[in-house]
C-alpha cells in the first residue's frame, strides 16, 4: 500500500497527487498477538498472590465434617439410617430428630437393585414427609464396556 502517482503530463504536480486514504491493520494486528501472548504468559503468574507466612493457630476447622446422611432399603426390606435400623413407622420421626440435632443436609437414598420401584419411591416419599428438601439416589457406577442390564 502506498501512494498513488498519477501520470506523468509534465502539469503542475499538486493538482496529479491523491494521497491513498487506507489505514494498513497489520502493524496493528502483530502488535495485539504480542501483547495476547504476553498477557497469557503473564496471568498465571498474577494469580499466585503476595507469599506469606502465615501464623499458627490452635483453633479448630469450622466446618467440621459430618457423617453423609444415608438412608438404605436392604433386599430383605429392612430400613438403616446410616447404620442404625429404624422401622418403616420410626423412620419419619428419626429423621425429624436428625436434622433438629444437625440441621438440613442432602439425604442419599440406597436400595438393592432388586427392591420393586413402588417401594423405592414410597421410601423417597418417606424422607420428602420429614422435611429434608435434598434427595439424592445412589448408584453404584457399570465398569466400562459392560451393558446396564446386568
Amino acid at each position: 500500500m502506498g501512494m498513488s502517482v498519477g501520470s506523468g503530463s509534465g502539469g503542475d504536480d499538486s493538482d496529479s497527487y491523491k494521497p491513498l486514504a487506507e489505514i494498513n491493520v497489520t502493524p496493528f494486528v502483530d502488535v495485539m498477538l504480542v501483547l495476547l501472548i504476553i498477557f497469557m504468559v503473564a496471568a498465571p503468574l498474577m494469580v499466585q498472590g503476595v507469599p506469606l507466612e502465615l501464623p499458627k493457630t490452635s483453633a479448630s476447622k469450622i466446618g467440621a465434617q459430618k457423617k453423609p446422611m444415608v438412608v438404605s432399603l436392604a433386599p430383605d426390606g429392612k430400613l438403616y439410617i446410616r447404620d442404625e435400623e429404624v422401622t418403616r413407622e420410626t423412620l419419619v420421626s428419626r429423621l425429624e430428630q436428625i436434622k433438629a440435632q444437625e440441621g438440613d443436609s442432602v439425604v442419599y437414598v440406597r436400595a438393592d437393585r432388586k427392591i420393586p420401584y413402588g417401594d423405592v419411591m414410597e421410601l423417597l416419599g418417606r424422607v420428602g414427609d420429614s422435611g429434608y428438601a435434598r434427595v439424592s439416589l445412589l448408584s453404584q457406577p457399570a465398569p466400562s464396556g459392560a451393558s446396564a442390564n446386568n
